[in-house]
């Protein structure tokens, strides 16, 4: 077998998903979420919404986008965040030919993504088994709260109640000896974003199967199995030991000290992974006595005796504000940092140099910020170019270009309602 070419420079090489068709029927988060990394990596995602209404999240504000004179649009901030690099398509797939213009496109596609309830997609001829019949190359890619088997399978699922089911929330929040305490919520829906991240990690495997196979299959993604996969430590603990994971606030169950301090001016927050920024921490503090106490020399002993070593060291993390403290323990290399505000991730240096915030041109907008996709490739840079779309923006460019339907067709199809 002879090696592969290697390109004699990086123009000659393409996005990682070029010449990929997405057929993204999601709404929301989870399913949208991978839609909009297929297509930051190159795909061609084209999402299908309802005519007149579109993704539930176009309507989940305020805030809602200005134009460029200043006054709101019906365009929320919500759906930016999980839309970009994708064309809109709108489909009444309760209309039989509407249905039947679906499966023409899932025909052509590559990949299906959808977060209907179980069997719902079935009435339309959009399920799996039928898509199969007429793409075996097509990857179908299901999202659901609880999967497509198991008792709860007929229920629908959002994050906040899979966080509280799946374990998330009971190791979220302060403790039961805390004033405040109880179960508390992530701020953001992370276990549809972590869904969405495990669903594009799946669909590029069922590709790569595909290109030795020749044939697409089935995902089965809920988002309850994926927050039940991500209580990583929290959940081999239990398992190990039996014992049940407690809400500890800020503090970790198996590492001492790494959890948040008061300053003199707020909070600032200490990460020590080992020993040696134990001993370095505490030389900064003051005090470097507490490293050679027997109590607090080793993590271990640490972890046995935080009620007494958090307390003394509360008392000294006072005495300097928080820029002061980062400041010294950055210059002994012991891990810390402040707790920022969201305006002040976006301001802070590192977040700015490595462009997390950018910006496309937005039809009604002008320009709309956005959060840029963090993976960074060395040949194939990620390439925003295009903001989340207007509903049924590209609706006759996406039937003209996946199907050959021309001006005409597609005005037979809007005269009908279909489109």
């Amino acid at each position: 077998m002879s090696a592969p070419r290697s390109p004699s420079n990086n123009a000659e090489r393409q996005a990682p998903l070029a010449g990929l068709k997405v057929l993204d029927l999601s709404r929301v988060l989870a399913g949208p979420w991978a839609g909009q990394l297929l297509a930051d990596l190159g795909a061609d995602v084209v999402k299908v919404e309802r005519p007149g209404a579109g993704d539930d999240t176009r309507s989940w504000g305020p805030p809602f986008l200005t134009d460029v004179d200043g006054r709101p649009t019906s365009e929320a901030a919500y759906f930016q965040c999980a839309n970009r690099n994708k064309r809109s398509l709108t489909v009444d797939m309760a209309h039989p030919d509407g249905a039947a213009l679906i499966r023409r496109l899932a025909a052509q596609a590559d990949v299906l993504l959808e977060n209907f309830k179980v069997g719902g997609l079935q009435q339309y001829g959009l399920d799996w088994p039928s898509l199969q019949a007429i793409n075996p190359r097509l990857v179908y890619c299901s999202i659901t709260g609880f999967g497509q088997t198991g008792p709860y399978a007929p229920r629908a699922g959002y994050d906040f109640l899979i966080q509280g089911l799946g374990g998330l929330m009971s190791v979220t929040g302060r403790s039961d000896a805390e004033e405040g305490a109880g179960p508390q919520k992530v701020g953001v829906a992370l276990t549809d974003v972590m869904t969405g991240l495990y669903a594009t990690i799946a669909v590029q495997g069922a590709l790569a199967e595909r290109a030795r196979s020749g044939l697409g299959q089935h995902i089965d993604l809920a988002l309850l199995d994926v927050q039940v996969a991500a209580l990583a430590n929290q959940a081999s603990s239990y398992l190990v030991s039996g014992r049940v994971p407690q809400r500890m606030g800020n503090a970790h169950p198996t590492i001492v000290p790494y959890q948040d301090f008061p300053t003199a001016d707020g909070d600032m927050i200490l990460a020590i992974g080992n020993d040696g920024q134990f001993s370095r921490l505490c030389a900064a503090l003051g005090h470097p006595d507490w490293a050679l106490d027997p109590r607090f020399a080793t993590n271990p002993q640490r972890v046995a005796n935080r009620g007494v070593l958090i307390p003394l060291m509360r008392q000294a993390t006072v005495m300097k504000t928080t820029a002061e403290w980062v400041a010294l323990l950055e210059s002994q290399a012991v891990p810390c940092g402040p707790i920022n505000r969201i305006d002040q991730v976006f301001a802070d240096p590192q977040v700015q140099a490595r462009g997390l915030q950018t910006s496309l041109p937005h039809p009604l907008a002008g320009t709309v910020p956005l959060v840029a996709n963090p993976i960074r490739y060395s040949a194939t840079p990620v390439v925003m170019h295009s903001a989340p779309p207007l509903l049924g923006q590209h609706t006759a460019e996406v039937l003209a270009h996946w199907l050959g339907v021309d001006d005409a067709a597609c005005q037979h199809l809007r005269d009908q309602q279909v489109i």
